[in-house]
Formats: structure tokens, C-alpha cells, sequence
């Protein structure tokens, strides 16, 4: 059984979902500290202008406070994401298809903590991708000290024998504490992604998955590695 264990991310790029996907288990790891221009609260998506940041305003009170923690602030934010979202790909050939799912999710959700923001993203493109994997929070798991020591006990608490982790990792996950309790450490690979029929050239892979969703439909999956 394989898990993931990563933070959550706003409307984040393909290989996010591509280790979703992966996955038996996706264990949404918010119990760690917030970090400022991090992932968890903006993205970028392709504009006829080139490249924009999407960023959610959140409050941050403390450098100590955890990503579960985190709240937004205000609600302006969302009527401009989607006016912003919706003048950068109304031309694009599924954003009628798919603009409704979307939509509600800025104008009509009511969450106010980052983290439950992120998770009904996740959610609404798991839905569109097909992902089936199941989501679970580490609060739920009562997590115990030490960075790996930590990833290792999750692993375990979920029945799985198999943990896939992001490239950037490498520099400090501690993988002979994965052997010693017969866990299997397997690497991302983010290269070598196909190009699909982009908006606005030239082409970049670092975007939101909403750019691909909107470009490509239901042929998203086919630019993606793991669902062969």
C-alpha cells in the first residue's frame, strides 16, 4: 500500500496530483509550521500578460503557527481569483465544461481556514481527473516527534509498506529509518512532461493544474504519468 504525505497546496500543478494519484492513502501533513510566499496559499496561472500569481490573503500571527491553523482574510480575494481565472481562460476549449465546478468553490464555499480551502480543490479535481485515492489529515493520527521518525509513524498508522516522496526530500529524509520498519522509499520524477495545447506560448509546466483541466478536459489525464 503506498502513501503520501505532503502539505496542502493551492490549486497546485500536475505533479501534485500525479502523487495523489499514485497513492492509496494522501495524508495532508498541516500540523507543521506556516511559511509565508510558500505554495500553501498562492499558485500561478498563464494570463495573456504572462504568468500571474494567485495568492490568498491569510493571517499570520506568529512564526510558529501551523498551516491548520492559518485562516483567511477577508473575502475579496475570491470574486478576484475567479474574475482573474475566468479573463485568462474563457477561450480555452473546456473552461465552459468545467467553469460552474470551479466557480462555486470561490463564490459559494464557506471554509475561512486555508487548509479546508485547499482540500475542496482537491477534492473538485480529484472529480475531474478521476483521482480515488483517499484523503486523510495527520491531526487525525497523532503524530509523534522527529522529522522522519514522524513520516515513518504516519506510513505505518496508515497500513502502508510504501512511501512516495518528492525529489527535493533527498537532501535530508532519513530513508534507513524507512527499511528498518520495511518501508519502501520511492522518488518523484517530474521530468520529462509532455507539452499540451497551452494558452499564451511559450509553454510552462509550473502552473495550476486548473490550466491543464481548462486546455485539455478530459485528454488532462493523458499529459499526466501516472495514469497509464
Amino acid at each position: 500500500m503506498k502513501a503520501v504525505i505532503l502539505q496542502s497546496n493551492y490549486i497546485p500543478w500536475k505533479g501534485y496530483f500525479d502523487m495523489m494519484n499514485m497513492a492509496d492513502t494522501f495524508i495532508i501533513y498541516d500540523e507543521v509550521q506556516y511559511t509565508k510566499n510558500d505554495w500553501r496559499n498562492r499558485n500561478k496561472i498563464k494570463t495573456a500578460n504572462g504568468l500571474q500569481w494567485l495568492t490568498i490573503p491569510v493571517r499570520h500571527e506568529k512564526l510558529s503557527q501551523r498551516i491548520i491553523d492559518t485562516e483567511v482574510f477577508g473575502n475579496d480575494w475570491r470574486r478576484k481569483h475567479w474574475n482573474t481565472i475566468s479573463m485568462a481562460y474563457s477561450k480555452a476549449p473546456y473552461f465552459r465544461r468545467y467553469s460552474s465546478l470551479f466557480e462555486s468553490l470561490y463564490m459559494d464555499l464557506a471554509e475561512t481556514y486555508l487548509s479546508r480551502i485547499n482540500y475542496h480543490f482537491f477534492i473538485a479535481v480529484n472529480e475531474v481527473l478521476g483521482i480515488k485515492t483517499k484523503l486523510v489529515w495527520s491531526n487525525e493520527l497523532n503524530l509523534i516527534e522527529g522529522k522522519s521518525e514522524r513520516l515513518v509513524d504516519l506510513c505505518e498508522k496508515v497500513g502502508a509498506d510504501e512511501y512516495i516522496s518528492g525529489p527535493a526530500a533527498k537532501g535530508y529524509l532519513n530513508t534507513a529509518l524507512f527499511v528498518e520498519a520495511g518501508i519502501s522509499v520511492i522518488w518523484m520524477d517530474y521530468k520529462d512532461y509532455p507539452e499540451y495545447n497551452q494558452l499564451y506560448p511559450p509553454f510552462d509546466h509550473g502552473v495550476s493544474i486548473l490550466d491543464l483541466i481548462f486546455n485539455e478536459g478530459p485528454e488532462a489525464v493523458k499529459y499526466m504519468k501516472t495514469f497509464n
